[in-house]
């Protein structure tokens, strides 16, 4: 989510909004298609006063837009919601509260993408020097720019989580 070239640091609320596995889900699924709360809360297996409750959060914050209401086969009018791309322009401070929620929701993402989900993983425990350090964010942010420039409409959702973090001893 948070990339090298990002616009700011997020304000407090916008680091807390971002905090959270299930927010952070329902923007990935406002990605590509506007979904309906509804929608949202059935692809998620939640209660929808559940996930109202955060992309209400989510729309107060600028995360979510509201697009023109429509009616659902049933005939009663819905709200779909898409993605604005905020999130995207954002640093988050690195906190232990941001990088769990995002490893839970990249989880729960994989889980529910079935058992060949994974295209590549890779877990290494290395020792680095502080500037084998900043050469590998440097690495990992030109890689996520580089690829974030490449979406294609007519190509494979793919989602990628690049995560170096501090080891205990």
């Amino acid at each position: 989510m948070a990339t090298a070239d990002a616009d700011r640091d997020a304000t407090p609320a916008e680091a807390r909004a971002l905090a959270h596995p299930l927010r952070l889900r329902i923007l990935r699924l406002c990605i590509d298609d506007a979904r309906t709360n509804r929608e949202i809360a059935q692809r998620l297996d939640r209660d929808p006063g559940t996930t109202l409750y955060h992309v209400r959060r989510l729309v107060e914050l600028g995360f979510l837009a509201p697009e023109p209401m429509r009616r659902a086969a049933s005939g009663h009018l819905e709200q779909p919601y898409r993605i604005t791309g905020k999130s995207w322009r954002l640093r988050v401070t690195t906190s232990s509260t941001w990088s769990t929620a995002v490893i839970d929701a990249v989880r729960d993402e994989v889980a529910e993408a079935g058992p060949k989900a994974a295209i590549g993983t890779h877990r290494l425990g290395v020792r680095l020097t502080a500037a084998d350090i900043r050469e590998l964010r440097a690495r990992l942010d030109a890689l996520a720019t580089e690829f974030a420039g490449r979406d294609d409409p007519a190509g494979t959702p793919v989602g990628l989580l690049l995560l170096a973090h501090r080891r205990r001893d």
